[in-house]
């Protein structure tokens, strides 16, 4: 049980918005972020595009949702959906 707490630490987990449901059992999420430019010291606005499996469809266009990295599925996947935070009719 040890070994899987560790692992568990050591997988990195995301919050992001639904961006697109369209394909069965996948999902596109965007996660925000800024980070402190190192120069300038200006924050800056960034995003990344992620492709999500969601086996039973959970999530919807719009829904907040937390990812964690995952042994690649596809060719592009390699993010799994671990819970739906907040639904997008809530919001």
């Amino acid at each position: 049980m040890s070994e899987q707490a560790t692992s568990d630490t050591k997988t990195k987990t995301r919050q992001g918005t639904v961006e697109s449901d369209k394909r069965d059992k996948s999902r596109r999420v965007v996660v925000n972020f800024m980070t402190k430019h190192p120069k300038y010291g200006k924050f800056v606005k960034g995003r990344t595009i992620l492709q999500v499996h969601d086996e039973n469809n959970e999530s919807k266009k719009g829904d907040l949702v937390e990812v964690r990295e995952c042994k690649p599925v596809s060719k592009t996947k390699s993010w799994e959906l671990v819970r739906v935070i907040s639904s997008a009719d809530l919001a």
